[in-house]
């Protein structure tokens, strides 16, 4: 047989498969971050990212989760969580101290290689002279001291240096005065402990999560009772009650001993606090007329106004 003739072109080469570096060096603007932090693989994709913005920002710029909340689009609560994923992995480094005015700030150490020591840092070793075909020349004499120029020595690559011990200052919290006691009734008859029960029973009718158990019945009843007493209508309290609920609703008997000890409305006054309260009306007695005999009001005896007219006016 006959040797077969290939005339088809050969395949063209493949592609080569994954990323292709096209790297320009920088020359000014630029921050160096090590692979043990752009590789970690402990941390989140947002962890990483925050790490370089932060060891790309100056000394003394703000880093809170507010500001790097208004910064980027991810929510407070991712960038908290990467905080807080930097802090465990020891790029990131917060503590609160108190300032000699009194002031209680948060200081941010930033560390970009965690586990490093100024202390143990060393400069990196002197490259080795390249390997020349040449013999070698005599050792030149030493220059003299005035000539000599001394090279500068290395200086150690910058580390993450220890800051001071912090002191550690507790949050301060805020002390809370205890909550009004319930108001009770004068006397909690037992039509009006009914009266209560019912309503507060009656309550997840109108608002289905105000569902109550018997014990917090019990416990709000004379609270109602004192509604009641004070000739609050039911309708009324129910409003109160049942008005504006927040959502969701984790304790509702909290809730209802709240606003029933809060918004008691009270007592009706009494007739004699609102004659107190109007006006004094001046009341002019009546007269008789000593000509006619007629009533009119005046406050000295005399004539009527009609009589007054007949009267010869005095020359």
């Amino acid at each position: 047989m006959d040797t077969q003739q290939i005339t088809a072109p050969p395949c063209a080469q493949a592609a080569v498969s994954g990323v292709i570096h096209h790297n320009v060096r920088h020359t000014a603007g630029f921050t160096v971050i090590g692979n043990h932090l752009a590789q970690h693989r402990g941390l989140s994709l947002v962890a990483v990212g925050l790490a370089v913005h932060i060891q790309s920002l100056p000394a003394g710029a703000k880093v809170g989760i507010k500001r790097l909340a208004e910064r980027f689009p991810e929510s407070e609560t991712r960038i908290a969580a990467a905080l807080r994923e930097l802090e465990a992995a020891g790029y990131l480094h917060r503590s609160r101290v108190r300032l000699a005015d009194g002031r209680i700030v948060t200081r941010t150490v930033s560390c970009n290689q965690p586990g490093a020591d100024a202390a143990t840092a060393t400069p990196p070793p002197p490259r080795p002279a390249r390997a020349t075909a040449r013999p070698p020349s005599p050792v030149p004499p030493p220059p003299s001291q005035e000539c000599a120029s001394p090279s500068p020595a290395p200086q150690p690559t910058p580390a993450c240096v220890p800051q001071p011990a912090a002191v550690l200052v507790p949050a301060p919290t805020a002390r809370t005065a205890p909550p009004p006691p319930l108001p009770q009734p004068h006397a909690l008859t037992p039509e009006l402990q009914r009266a209560a029960a019912a309503i507060l029973a009656d309550l997840r009718r109108h608002a289905p999560q105000l569902s109550l158990s018997e014990a917090d019945i019990s416990t709000l009843a004379p609270g109602v009772a004192a509604w009641l007493e004070r000739d609050a209508h039911p309708d009324t309290l129910r409003r109160a009650l049942t008005t504006d609920l927040p959502v969701p609703l984790r304790h509702p008997a909290k809730l209802l001993r709240h606003r029933i000890t809060t918004l008691l409305p009270p007592p009706l006054p009494g007739m004699r606090e609102l004659e107190a309260a109007r006006p004094h009306v001046i009341v002019i007695p009546l007269q008789n007329c000593d000509r006619c005999d007629r009533a009119f009001r005046s406050r000295h005896p005399g004539h009527c106004r009609e009589c007054r007219t007949y009267l010869p006016t005095a020359a």
